[in-house]
């Protein structure tokens, strides 16, 4: 059993969360994009990647994809780390803003997500990508609905 099944319904989202952090644990998709979540705190997450050109476009470049699902985990996750063990959520919503290219060079982006309000049904919350030096490469806002489990 792995532990998205182990725990699941007796954790709250942010000690579900910590829990991968502390074993760990990622799930699939971050494992094939190469990416983890690295810290985890109330109402907000980061996570952290290192593009490369296993996540190259045609161009030469990044894919945007890559940054888009290293905002939509920061921004799900964020809202995440606030609910109950019987709740979830999905993403209604993503809205994704590239401010410029990342490349092999790049090196390590963290996405860092927060929530900006959440209430019985919904969810809203934004990310950054930045890299080491806290340059912007993109930025997204999410709105989640939650759901129960």
């Amino acid at each position: 059993m792995n532990i998205l099944e182990e725990f699941d319904r007796h954790l709250s989202g942010r000690e579900l969360l910590q829990r991968l952090i502390d074993r760990g644990e990622q799930p699939p998709i971050f494992k094939t994009m190469g990416i983890a979540l690295v810290e985890v705190g109330d109402g907000t997450v980061v996570f952290e990647g290192t593009p490369g050109l296993h996540v190259y476009n045609p161009i030469g470049t990044v894919h945007g994809g890559y940054a888009a699902t290293l905002l939509d985990s920061a921004c799900g996750c964020a809202v995440h780390t606030k609910l109950a063990p019987d709740q979830a959520y999905t993403t209604l919503e993503l809205k994704v803003a590239y401010h410029r290219a990342m490349t092999k060079e790049t090196g390590v982006v963290r996405a860092e997500g927060k929530v900006i309000n959440i209430g019985r049904r919904v969810g809203y919350s934004e990310a950054r990508l930045v890299d080491a030096a806290g340059k912007l490469y993109a930025s997204a806002t999410s709105t989640l609905l939650i759901l129960p489990r």
